[in-house]
């Protein structure tokens, strides 16, 4: 594609996500932008959450680890599983019952003013971490594949990315979350099952792509050895406690969870989620074995994050327009939701908007909806200058240091 025809699909792309925002947030208030009036239907929700849940991290890193790890991130995805059905069983009710706006008001009640308060910095920064990571990655392919032969900067290129998250959330909040992210959910799905047809075509036809994978020992999903570090054990409970932490105690996750009209839709939309989240990461998972395969026998010398873009740059025009529309969605879908979230947990936790009016609310949140912007600005021009790990595989270690806090605080309240 050239240069002129990929600024056009963007800007198409964003053209019909600004129209959602602008259908979607026409009553300007803080419910509607913090629980979208608790009207939001489950299924509606479920479906847009898949593109929260795996986002740009699964979409590049995913499929780029397969090369080194074979198919041993299924065994965290497992995990994962059993992570949504404890948080459908045990967190959803007491969020519901309480009927909580900031999830970390929980803590408040339990504890007091000051573990709310500490809760909620800990989800700040975890998410302040995990979406600038995940913006830094669609960041980097448009500044590989469109701006950097330019001499744009990619702190350009990183400003505008954010300024447009900026632009169509800064209304409707949650309530136009939930729409863009079935959107952006279809889009990635999209550009996910149309590579795996074109690389199996292109391998040879599925059985014998299959064969490779399994010749090659990338298929394989379960590794029992115990000084192995893919050892399952390891795996699975990693992706329980993920899970628990990154979904169950985290206010971007839960907060499109709370925007449903009662608690058994909230229950139907994550056992959904759980199901579906287990059988598209299998297609990931295939998807980059068959990358791995696709480069090595084309002289392809990538790896890691940087795989599958190089192999969808000699695609055909249509699978490398729905590539980059991917990796668009991946990344905003996970973006804009994170935007905001923390400024819903700001506003709640930290400023004491019970005295202020309805007018004066709006103009507090405003505010801090800019000033996340700014800090995930800032925060990812730093990732730019540090990264030298998969992805992926950073997020995990540095959400351990971030969630664990919050894992100690709920599990102390609960039990």
């Amino acid at each position: 594609m050239s240069p002129l025809q990929i600024i056009l699909l963007i800007a198409a792309y964003f053209g019909v996500l600004l129209l959602i925002s602008h259908l979607t947030s026409k009553k300007e208030d803080n419910e509607e932008f913090f629980t979208a009036g608790k009207t939001a239907p489950w299924y509606v929700v479920a479906f847009g959450m898949i593109g929260v849940s795996l986002s740009g991290v699964t979409y590049l890193s995913v499929p780029g680890a397969v090369e080194t790890n074979s198919f041993s991130y299924l065994q965290m995805v497992l995990g994962n599983v059993v992570g949504y059905w404890l948080i459908m069983a045990i967190l959803l009710p007491l969020y519901y019952k309480m009927n909580l706006t900031s999830i970390y008001a929980y803590l408040g009640e339990r504890f007091g003013r000051k573990t709310q308060k500490t809760g909620s910095f800990f989800f700040l920064i975890s998410r302040i971490i995990g979406a600038s990571l995940r913006l830094y990655l669609v960041a980097l392919v448009l500044q590989k594949i469109l701006f950097g032969d330019r001499g744009v900067p990619f702190a350009l290129t990183v400003a505008v990315t954010i300024t447009l998250v900026w632009v169509y959330t800064q209304r409707g909040g949650i309530k136009t979350i939930i729409w863009t992210d079935t959107l952006q959910t279809f889009f990635m799905l999209l550009g996910l099952f149309a590579f795996i047809y074109w690389l199996f075509g292109e391998l040879g036809g599925v059985s014998q792509s299959l064969e490779i994978l399994k010749e090659k020992e990338l298929s394989q999903v379960f590794f029992f050895e115990y000084t192995d570090a893919k050892f399952f054990v390891k795996g699975f409970l990693t992706g329980v406690f993920i899970t628990l932490v990154m979904n169950g105690l985290d206010q971007d996750m839960m907060q499109k969870n709370l925007s449903c009209k009662s608690l058994k839709d909230a229950r139907k939309n994550m056992f959904s989620l759980s199901i579906i989240f287990l059988v598209i990461n299998i297609f990931f998972v295939v998807l980059g074995g068959l990358l791995t395969i696709y480069a090595q026998q084309h002289g392809i010398d990538a790896h890691k994050d940087k795989l599958f873009t190089a192999v969808a740059e000699q695609a055909p025009a249509f699978l490398f327009a729905l590539f980059l529309l991917g990796v668009i969605a991946a990344a905003y879908s996970s973006a804009d939701s994170a935007l905001t979230s923390l400024t819903t947990a700001f506003c709640v936790d930290f400023m004491n908007m019970d005295k202020m009016n309805g007018t004066e609310k709006i103009k507090v949140r405003k505010k801090v909806h800019v000033m996340f912007s700014i800090f995930l600005f800032c925060t990812i021009t730093i990732f730019e200058s540090f990264n030298n790990d998969s992805i992926v595989w950073l997020l995990f270690k540095m959400a351990g240091f971030t969630y664990g806090p919050l894992l100690g605080m709920y599990a102390f309240g609960l039990f």
